[in-house]
């Protein structure tokens, strides 16, 4: 084999050998002088995969020094390549014959063979350069510097491991430093070079990787180098001349090798790194992100040429809220009105709603950035007022709260009221009627329950006083008086006088009457009596006496006292509705019980509401003949006391999780920890059908033939049911913890179900989705499972953890884990619901620690991806979207974490779902116009601009 101009150490020595009998004199006095030659092993280092590692700017590292260690990249030259040792490594000497000497030469030269003129040994017509014959100069001064410090090397030995963090290629011409008297520093001194596997060496990296909970990095595939320690060395002499004639052997040998044709080398390097064959055998680029200091390795699609030349851009498509799902009854009063418009008005979450009750149609109100919590109409039944409460933002600060003054003809705010005044929330709001609505009343939810009054047209407090360290349900002007306003709740009910701007109450004295431990409501009578309701189920009317002189002085105004007790429900009396008659409705707690009472309370008519709708929270009068129903199981019921009640709009009652959407149909799923199972119409906007579980649910999927769908439960267990009889036509149970996650294979052919202790089960499914068998069992993840999906051909799953794994498993193969996840970026899948992963990598925010985001889906045309995060907000990207910031449309609207979120199986529907807020709401998707698949649509320069419309 012939060698190129720059000469390997061995072919030299082999030459000067064959043309100097003297040096061969020579060798073999060095070599055999003591009849044996070391053997070690070979550094693992020399030949990682098969692949030539030049050498470069790394040569100071070759010399031993206190690292007592050859060098990194252990190669000389691309033709020629000796092996590197490791002194960690060494094995005993054995005895090498004298004939043996030219076939195992090893690496160590005397000063007498290094003194030799190279260029004599040289054949002819090849001749040293300039900078060849100045290394070897620089070899000669090297050799007694070395001797010098011959000592102080050996001492340095230390057999501790330190990492070699990767650095980038500087400068590679300078290899050599010269201090100022001219002589040549140690080559120590020369900066390390990495083998990297990216299509290019990256910009200068700052120190660290994170600059925060939440970064990427764009890596190659090499690897930290690890440099690793001579043991100390032996005290034998013998040995330690050894050991000095190998290291300047190695000085040799590096400095040979570091021949004219570097950089050309260099340009090989650099252009072969990430080809097939690298450091890890590996094509293209990774992408390392890191939450809450995990570093998540996500492999770069081979159709992406350029990573750092994306550019991402918000969607062309925006969502626009459709429909409102549920009504907030469980624990908020006095919060179900009708407009002069036909509307029934009543809030949920962030949005208050404007229903017609005849039109089937919503209209919503959604400036409110927290949660509503009151409601009240003006007396011209065109205006509303509605408060909502304080919250926090996404970095836990408190939001203030306050109340809007809108009008529901045009959905515009006409006045904010107290926004930095009020603490905690606001809890309950009145209209003056005396006035024609000129004051407002607003009680907060402070401790001392701070009572104001502000003038509307103006928007400035008028009057403010402290009211009770007690509960209050609710406050109301007296409509006669504009001066008196009635407050009760926990054990009080006051009467406010408001004069000169100054506040002052009177307690209402029960007297002989058991004083109930909770005043629910109140109205006023045409007489002008006040009717109250309270917890042990009567009604006190309270009548206006003279006021009392012996008492309270000459001049005492008039004070209201018991003048009758009506023995009205079994339980607490929730509401009390004055209809246009003089006619009285009460609603019951316990009985569920709603009366018709005559101007003089005797009872006229009654009926009960179903079980399942609960107690009577709120009454709203509609003709004098038929009403509205507000239930405490957050539904709303229509109807009279001749024809019942049915309900117009229903909904959870405690914290959802669970949402799948049909694959044909414009029908979804729901459910949640009231263990009811709900299944919706999206163009009726309706409830279909709903049943009860034995425990609450938790994930769901529809099987592709749209037949039966499969329910996980916080036990462990699982049921099939099917959609027409909504029997349970399969029940089994997999393992004793909750399960987070159900998803059928595109065919049908399999069911996965993730479940917290950590494993995927498959099942084989037949008989239409009616029948199920285990498969196997995917173990590997090292967390509860949260979510997972299928490749597009069935045989793949992609699944996350609670620990921000990304893991792949081989189903058809029988369900085994695929140790090298970088042969799984190409593969295509069917749905994307896991938060993490290369396509979906731009939802997240920077600061993020890994439970921001409850759930995410790709659209089925694979334009758009919803999230919904744990800041009360959804929002919708392009897809994919593989950079950090990626901008994106944001919707407000919840007032909770938005545990899920799911496209139609049309892509006309955006459906999200609250948590504490038990809210579903659905967005219509307004096509910005047509465009490419999102697989083309990544663009080639970088965006920042985010869109954040009102819904």
């Amino acid at each position: 084999m012939s060698c190129p101009s720059s000469m390997c150490v061995i072919c030299v020595l082999l030459y000067m050998t064959s043309v100097n009998p003297a040096a061969a004199r020579v060798l073999n006095q060095v070599f055999c002088s003591d009849g044996f030659s070391s053997s070690r092993k070979l550094s693992s280092s020399s030949a990682l995969d098969g692949t030539r590692h030049p050498a470069t700017s790394q040569v100071g590292n070759n010399i031993e020094g206190e690292n007592g260690h050859y060098g990194d990249n252990g190669s000389l030259a691309p033709m020629c390549k000796p092996p590197t040792y490791d002194r960690a490594t060494q094995t005993e000497l054995t005895p090498l014959g004298q004939d043996q000497v030219l076939d195992r030469v090893p690496l160590a030269l005397t000063s007498d063979i290094q003194s030799l003129s190279l260029e004599d040994a040289l054949p002819k017509g090849i001749s040293l350069t300039e900078g060849s014959r100045a290394k070897l100069h620089r070899i000669q001064g090297l050799e007694e510097d070395e001797e010098v410090e011959k000592e102080k090397d050996l001492s340095r030995a230390s057999s501790v491991e330190e990492p070699i963090h990767p650095t980038t290629i500087r400068s590679l011409q300078r290899e050599d430093l010269q201090d100022p008297n001219g002589s040549t520093e140690s080559l120590s001194s020369a900066r390390q070079t990495p083998i990297s596997g990216s299509p290019a060496p990256p910009k200068d990296l700052p120190p660290s990787p994170r600059s925060g909970p939440l970064s990427t990095i764009l890596e190659g595939q090499n690897k930290p180098l690890v440099r690793r320690n001579s043991e100390k060395l032996a005290k034998d002499p013998q040995e330690k001349t050894k050991k000095r004639l190998d290291k300047k052997a190695a000085s040799s040998a590096n400095l040979l090798t570091r021949s004219p044709s570097l950089e050309s080398r260099t340009k090989d390097l650099i252009a072969s790194a990430g080809s097939p064959g690298s450091r890890r055998g590996t094509q293209g680029q990774s992408i390392k992100m890191f939450i809450r200091g995990r570093p998540i390795t996500m492999y770069v699609p081979s159709n992406i040429q350029n990573y750092d030349d994306l550019r991402m851009e918000p969607p062309v498509e925006k969502l626009e809220l459709d429909w409102v799902y549920g009504y907030r009854g469980r624990d908020c009063r006095a919060n179900l009105y009708l407009l002069a418009s036909g509307e029934a008005v009543y809030f949920i979450a962030c949005v208050v709603v404007l229903y017609h009750i005849n039109n089937r149609t919503q209209r919503h109100y959604s400036k409110h950035t927290d949660c509503v919590r009151c409601l009240t109409i003006h007396p011209d039944k065109v205006r509303v007022a509605s408060g909502q409460t304080a919250g926090v933002d996404k970095d836990g600060k408190p939001l203030q709260p306050y109340v809007h003054i809108w009008d529901s003809s045009t959905l515009i705010t006409l006045q904010q009221i107290g926004l930095g005044t009020f603490e905690r929330g606001v809890g309950s709001v009145a209209f003056s009627f005396a006035d024609s609505g000129a004051f407002l009343c607003v009680i907060d939810d402070s401790n001392e329950h701070m009572l104001s009054v502000w003038d509307c047209a103006k928007g400035t407090k008028h009057a403010e006083v402290k009211s009770t360290n007690e509960a209050v349900f609710t406050v109301e002007f007296n409509p006669n008086d504009s001066t008196n306003i009635i407050t009760c709740g926990k054990s009080h009910v006051y009467f406010w006088t408001l004069s000169a701007g100054s506040l002052t109450k009177k307690q209402g004295i029960f007297g002989k009457y058991k004083k109930p431990k909770f005043i629910q409501c109140f109205v006023f009578s045409l007489t002008g009596d006040v009717l109250t309701g309270d917890s042990e189920g009567n009604i006190l009317t309270w009548g206006k006496s003279p006021g009392d002189v012996k008492t309270l002085g000459k001049g005492a105004k008039e004070t209201f006292q018991i003048m009758r007790q009506t023995r009205a429900h079994d339980g607490s009396v929730f509401t009390l509705c004055m209809l246009q008659g003089g006619a009285l409705l009460s609603g019951g707690g316990k009985d569920r019980k709603i009366i018709r009472w005559s101007a003089d309370l005797a009872p006229e008519r009654e009926c009960e509401i179903p079980e399942m709708f609960g107690a009577v929270r709120c009454i709203a009068d509609v003709d004098g003949e038929e009403v509205l129903v507000g239930t405490t199981r957050n539904a709303i019921l229509r109807g009279t006391f001749s024809d019942g009640f049915v309900a117009i709009v229903q909904g959870h009652v405690d914290e959802m999780w669970g949402l799948a959407t049909h694959p044909s149909q414009d029908v979804f799923l729901t459910c949640g920890h009231d263990r009811q199972v709900c299944v919706w119409n999206t163009e009726e906007h309706k409830l279909d059908w709903c049943t009860t579980l034995e425990e609450y649910g938790l994930c769901a999927d529809f099987c592709p033939n749209g037949a039966v769908v499969s329910v996980g439960l916080s036990t462990g267990r699982w049921l099939v049911l099917d959609l027409q009889t909504k029997d349970v036509v399969s029940d089994y149970t997999d393992g004793n913890e909750q399960l987070s996650v159900m998803r059928y294979s595109p065919d049908g052919s399999f069911l996965a179900v993730g479940s917290h202790d950590n494993f995927i089960y498959i099942y084989n499914v037949t008989e239409s989705g009616r029948r199920y068998s285990r498969y196997g069992k995917c173990n590997g993840h090292s967390s509860f499972i949260t979510h997972l999906d299928w490749s597009k051909d069935g045989k793949y799953i992609m699944s996350n953890s609670g620990d921000y794994e990304i893991l792949y498993w081989d189903i058809a193969g029988g369900c085994k884990l695929l140790r090298n996840r970088y042969e799984s970026k190409d593969r295509e899948w069917a749905s994307y619901t896991c938060v993490l992963g290369f396509h979906v990598m731009g939802v997240w925010l920077e600061g993020s620690d890994g439970t921001d985001i409850n759930a995410l889906c790709r659209s089925h045309n694979e334009r758009m991806v919803a999230v919904a995060d744990d800041f009360c907000k959804v929002h919708l990207f392009q897809y994919p979207c593989p950079k950090p910031k990626a901008p994106n449309h944001i919707y407000e609207g919840h007032g909770s974490h938005v545990t899920n979120v799911r496209f139609t199986h049309c892509d006309s529907h955006v459906l999200s779902m609250g948590g504490k807020d038990t809210c579903i709401l659905q967005w219509r998707v307004k096509r910005g116009g047509t465009g490419d698949s999102g697989r083309d649509r990544l663009h080639s320069s970088s965006s920042t601009s985010t869109s954040s419309p009102e819904p």
